[in-house]
């Protein structure tokens, strides 16, 4: 069956966030006397939401109502600073283009916050992106299928008309979940190594591959 739909992750798939990220978190910390935290650090904590992030990113037995207090300051700052370093990765918005030239249906789904969903997108992608959307009330957080079925069901498509595309283990969790095809991308948040542990139905190293895989379909 051909291919209609294509779901793509945010973080670590099409845009590089993390430097952003990092030091929104670095603000939220240094503002309540943590420790920062590095570039790896971050890189490896993300994945699952702000709130994880700030929890994975405080000292271990903070408070909860420090955590809070730092989720909320990180939010504040990243609201303004989100995209001070931000960029689509080498090779995305080539990629999008051609997909939507051939007139295939192109959605977000985040786990990011959904304020920062729709202004990123709305900024690095005009035009380009059918549907998104970032954690918000309502719908359930990745790994949960919820918010890919919500893009399909906009779209009117099957499972045997979309694939995935991400670059984590909740990623391809989520897709399996939903029981559509992962494409996991070795360019984001996680090593190559990791993402070959996780089993998904394909694995690339450039945006333009994922033209070869649409191809096979």
């Amino acid at each position: 069956m051909k291919l209609k739909a294509i779901i793509f992750d945010l973080d670590g798939t099409i845009l590089d966030t993390l430097e952003d990220l990092k030091n929104s978190v670095n603000f939220a910390l240094g503002l309540n006397d943590m420790p920062e935290r590095t570039y790896d650090e971050v890189r490896s904590f993300v994945g699952n939401g702000i709130r994880r992030l700030i929890e994975r990113s405080v000292p271990d037995g903070t408070p909860s109502d420090m955590v809070d207090k730092c989720l909320e300051d990180f939010r504040n700052h990243y609201k303004l600073h989100s995209a001070d370093t931000t960029r689509p990765y080498d090779g995305i918005l080539p990629l999008l283009s051609e997909l939507k030239s051939q007139g295939i249906s192109l959605a977000v789904v985040s786990n990011k916050a959904d304020f920062a969903v729709q202004t990123l997108v709305a900024e690095y992608f005009p035009d380009l992106f059918d549907f998104a959307v970032g954690d918000r009330e309502g719908i359930n957080r990745k790994p949960s299928p919820d918010s890919v079925y919500e893009a399909m069901r906009v779209f009117g498509v099957t499972r045997d008309e979309v694939i995935y595309v991400g670059d984590s283990e909740v990623d391809v969790e989520t897709s399996r979940n939903a029981q559509v095809p992962c494409v996991a991308v070795t360019w984001g948040f996680r090593d190559k190594c990791v993402l070959e542990g996780l089993g998904p139905e394909y694995i690339i190293d450039k945006p333009s591959l994922l033209t070869e895989i649409i191809s096979e379909r």
